[in-house]
């Protein structure tokens, strides 16, 4: 099931929030507002104090999300709804489902060689990675699970191709809606869902603070991944599969690919060097395209998720200091792991202050029967 918006809201305070303001805002399609129903009564004062924890966008830098929520469960601090966008639909997704310790185990036993292994290039598609091997591995682990079914709530967060609407993946298969969530536009193909084509949610709600509030949660904690970074951006310059080769044999090399190439049979090792050069760069400082593509998502992204957060800030905020690692350095998930852990136990005291105050308030607001 999803639910779509055409604007960017913001819904501040979930108390004053109800289905006929949700309507005359514009930003829900009609067909689903009966599925939001019942969060927009929570929101309008039947909730309990419901903690919602929106986990935001950064590609690698995701696995950071792991230790926080490692951090956080092993303060008593257990999330009642879960937003996710890109890597954090994953990392929530399997949060959700009850299967983290399976996506750490995942994530640790990354290296440079493997994680080329799961890139299955794609030059005929929509976008140079197809995502069928990282989609087979998430099925292995998650197949047939459904969103709706899950013990938590849970919603990963898409842009539609076309009409840039926000996307909320709140029912159906939980892998279609991760690889929604995370087709980065250009690199992974996107997602087709119940007719509509969907990519990376990153590009309209980087950080899903507003998700959480519109399903009912009252206390929402965000985890930025790229607070301390700005338009930072690699895609594995050192690849085993790469050797690097002297620059002035460049030209050399391309006389012969255009050779092969006319002759119909171009070789294994001019197709190699070809790729890297157009993928990762010439090895004169020049970027490649997936670098440029990656960078200018990033800068989109920063920017969208500073004027988000403006407009509906977050009750608490968790960054962790991971500004020295690229969107694709996936093989480096035990310093992402630790420093997620890390950031997350810098605001422990405060937000278990802030949690029970509320709580605490709200059995004393409680009416007497």
């Amino acid at each position: 099931m999803i639910a779509s918006t055409s604007q960017t809201p913001s819904l501040g305070d979930p108390g004053g929030t109800s289905i006929a303001q949700l309507k005359t805002q514009g930003w829900l399609a009609p067909v689903w507002n009966e599925q939001l129903k019942g969060s927009a009564m929570a929101a309008n004062g039947t909730s309990t104090g419901k903690i919602g924890l929106a986990l935001g966008g950064g590609a690698a830098r995701g696995w950071a999300h792991i230790g926080v929520l490692r951090a956080l469960d092993a303060a008593g601090i257990r999330p009642d709804i879960i937003a996710g966008t890109s890597i954090g639909a994953v990392v929530g997704g399997c949060y959700a489902a009850g299967h983290l310790d399976q996506l750490e185990y995942f994530a640790r036993e990354l290296t440079v060689r493997r994680v080329f292994g799961y890139l299955d290039f794609n030059f005929a598609g929509t976008g140079l990675i197809s995502g069928q091997r990282l989609g087979e591995r998430l099925e292995a682990h998650l197949k047939d699970l459904r969103i709706e079914e899950l013990n938590r709530r849970f919603t990963a967060v898409a842009t539609e191709i076309g009409t840039g609407h926000e996307v909320w993946l709140s029912r159906g298969s939980l892998v279609t809606a991760m690889r929604a969530s995370y087709a980065l536009p250009g690199i992974f193909r996107p997602v087709k869902v119940e007719g509509r084509w969907l990519f990376d949610g990153a590009l309209v709600n980087p950080i899903p603070v507003t998700v959480c509030r519109a399903l009912g949660a009252r206390y929402v904690i965000a985890v930025n991944l790229n607070n301390d970074t700005c338009a930072r951006g690699t895609v594995m310059p050192h690849l085993d599969h790469f050797p690097s080769m002297p620059e002035e044999d460049t030209e050399a090399a391309d006389a012969a690919e255009q050779s092969n190439s006319q002759n119909g049979g171009r070789t294994r090792n001019a197709m190699r060097r070809l790729l890297q050069r157009q993928m990762f760069g010439k090895g004169d400082d020049s970027p490649g395209i997936s670098t440029v593509m990656v960078d200018a998502f990033n800068i989109v992204q920063d920017r969208i998720a500073r004027s988000r957060l403006a407009g509906d800030p977050p009750d608490a905020m968790i960054s962790p200091r991971i500004g020295g690692v690229g969107l694709f350095d996936f093989h480096r998930a035990d310093e992402l792991i630790k420093a997620g852990e890390a950031a997350a136990k810098r605001e422990i005291d405060d937000l278990t202050h802030e949690i029970e105050a509320r709580r605490h308030h709200q059995q004393l607001a409680q009416p007497v029967a």
